[in-house]
C-alpha cells in the first residue's frame, strides 16, 4: 500500500498546493500508518501497556528551521522538545521513552509534504507535530490522510477544515479573529484597513472579516497583500494605510514581513493613538525582531500570553527559560505546540495504544489544565476549546491582556453558529464531512 502511495504522493501534493496557492475556501483494529509505530505498539500491548527497557516511540517534529518562517517556527520546536523531555522524565508513554526526529520544512510547502512522507514511511513515527502556515498544513494534509498518519498542528488558522488525521491546537476564527473584531467594535475602531501575506490564511481570514463588517457596521477602507517572504512593497502599503483615514489595521502578515511593516509604520511617524493595529501572527517571539520601540502599544489577538498569571503557566514559563535561557519568551504558538504533545501523550496513555484510531477515540472530550488555561478536545472536529484574549504590547516586549473571554470558547471551524458567515461564501463541506464521519 505504501509503495503505491509513493506514486500518488506528487499528485496529492500538487492538488493541495493548487488549493493553497489560490487562497480558495476549499483549501481547505487499526494501525498507526507507520511500521515502526505498529511494531512498538505491539510490544506495548504484549506487556499490558508497557514496553521492556530500551524501547522507544519515534515522534516527528516538522517546522521551518530556515527561510522566512524560521523567525516564528524554531521556538515552537523548542516547546515541543520541552514537552517531550518532561514526558520522558515522568516515565514516557506506555512505559516507553519518546524519541524525537526533527525535520526542516524550510518555509517551502512541497518540502513540508516530502518531509512528512519521510517521517511516516522511512522514520516510521507514531505522530508528527508541525507546520505553521496554512499552506504548509494543506500541503501535508493529503500525505497524512493517504498514509493514515497523525499531525498535531499548533497555530491559529482560518478554519474551514476538519480532518480525522489532524488535531488543531491553535485557534479557529471564532476563537481569535471574531473576538478581535468584537473588541474593535466595542472600542469604536470601525474604519479598518486589511494587510496580509498572500496565501490562504490571510485571504480567507479577510473574507470572514468582510462578511463580519457587512453585518456589524465596520468599514473596510483597503485590502493589500504581499507574497510571503517578500518585503518590497511594504513602504507603499504603509503609505496607503496612513493616507486612508483608518482607525485600525487588521494585520495578518507572517514571518519577517512583520518586522518590515512595523518598522516602516514607526519610521513614518505613526503611533497606536493615530492608527492602531491588531495582529494575529505577531507574538512575544516576533516582538524582539520587530523592536519594542516599533510595536509598543499595538494590539494582538491570541489565546495565550507569557503574562497569563496561573500556577500552570508560571511553571511552564520557568521550565522554558530554564531549558533555553532567561532571555527567551513564550508565546501562543509556542504554548500550542507544547499542548499538542501533551494531548497526544495523554490520549495514548488513556488508549493504552499509539494506533491512530485508538488515540483519536481516546482524545474525544479529553480535558487538560494547560498554561493557557483549561482546554478540552472537541469530540468530533479535533480542535480544542480555548480562551480568547486581546493583548497590548508593553515596554518590556511582553503582552498584557486587555480583554479575555468568560471561559474557553467552543471551536467552530466552519462558523456554523454565525449566520452572517454565509455571506463570505465559505466552503463548509470539510466540517460537514467530518461531522458525518463522527456519527454526530
Amino acid at each position: 500500500m505504501r509503495t503505491h502511495f509513493r506514486f500518488l504522493l506528487p499528485i496529492l501534493i500538487a492538488l493541495g498546493l493548487v488549493a493553497a496557492a489560490c487562497g480558495s475556501d476549499s483549501d481547505g483494529g487499526s494501525d498507526s500508518g507507520a511500521t515502526g509505530a505498529e511494531t512498538t505498539e505491539t510490544s506495548a500491548e504484549s506487556s499490558d501497556g508497557s514496553a521492556s527497557d530500551g524501547e522507544t516511540i519515534k515522534v516527528g517534529i516538522l517546522h521551518s528551521l530556515s527561510g522566512t518562517m524560521s523567525i516564528s517556527e524554531t521556538a515552537v520546536v523548542d516547546s515541543e522538545l520541552l514537552a517531550i523531555k518532561e514526558i520522558n522524565e515522568a516515565g514516557g508513554v506506555l512505559g516507553m521513552q519518546l524519541e524525537p526526529i526533527t525535520e526542516d520544512g524550510a518555509s517551502d510547502w512541497p518540502t513540508f509534504a516530502e518531509k512528512a512522507e519521510k517521517l511516516l514511511t522511512t522514520d516510521e513515527v507514531a505522530v508528527v507535530f508541525g507546520g505553521w502556515t496554512s499552506a504548509s498544513r494543506k500541503a501535508m494534509l493529503p500525505v497524512f490522510e493517504g498514509l493514515d498518519g497523525l499531525l498535531f498542528y499548533p497555530v491559529q488558522y482560518e478554519g474551514l477544515e476538519a480532518s480525522p488525521n489532524i488535531f488543531y491546537t491553535g485557534a479557529t476564527a471564532n476563537q481569535q479573529i471574531i473576538p478581535a473584531l468584537d473588541y474593535m467594535v466595542e472600542e469604536g475602531l470601525t474604519n479598518v484597513y486589511l494587510v496580509g501575506s498572500d496565501y490562504v490564511f490571510p485571504r480567507t481570514a479577510n473574507a470572514i472579516i468582510k462578511a463580519y463588517a457587512e453585518a456589524n457596521g465596520l468599514t473596510i477602507l483597503g485590502e493589500e497583500y504581499l507574497p510571503l517572504g517578500v518585503t518590497d512593497g511594504i513602504e507603499t502599503i504603509v503609505s496607503n494605510v496612513i493616507d486612508s483615514g483608518a482607525d485600525i489595521v487588521f494585520n495578518s502578515m507572517n514571518g519577517d514581513q512583520n518586522v518590515a511593516f512595523f518598522k516602516e509604520l514607526s519610521a513614518k511617524g505613526n503611533t497606536p493613538d493615530k492608527i492602531q493595529t491588531v495582529s494575529v501572527s505577531v507574538a512575544e517571539e516576533e516582538i524582539t525582531g520587530i523592536g519594542v520601540e516599533n510595536i509598543e502599544g499595538h494590539l494582538t489577538a491570541w489565546n495565550y500570553y507569557q503574562t497569563v498569571d496561573t500556577p500552570v503557566n508560571n511553571t511552564f514559563v520557568e521550565a522554558f527559560k530554564a531549558e533555553y535561557g532567561e532571555d527567551r519568551v513564550t508565546a501562543d504558538p509556542i504554548e500550542a505546540g507544547y499542548v499538542g504533545v501533551k494531548i497526544w501523550a495523554a490520549a495514548a496513555e488513556a488508549a493504552g495504544s499509539i494506533a491512530v484510531d485508538d488515540v483519536r477515540e481516546a482524545a474525544k472530550g479529553l480535558k487538560l489544565d494547560m498554561p493557557e488555561g483549561p482546554v478540552t478536545v472537541s469530540d468530533w472536529n479535533q480542535h480544542i476549546f480555548k480562551t480568547g484574549r486581546i493583548g497590548v504590547v508593553n515596554a518590556e516586549g511582553l503582552i498584557d491582556t486587555v480583554w479575555e473571554s468568560d471561559g474557553p470558547i467552543e471551536p467552530d471551524p466552519c462558523l456554523a453558529n454565525y449566520p452572517w458567515a454565509a455571506a463570505a461564501g465559505l466552503d463548509v463541506a470539510p466540517c460537514d464531512a467530518q461531522l458525518e464521519a463522527a456519527g454526530s
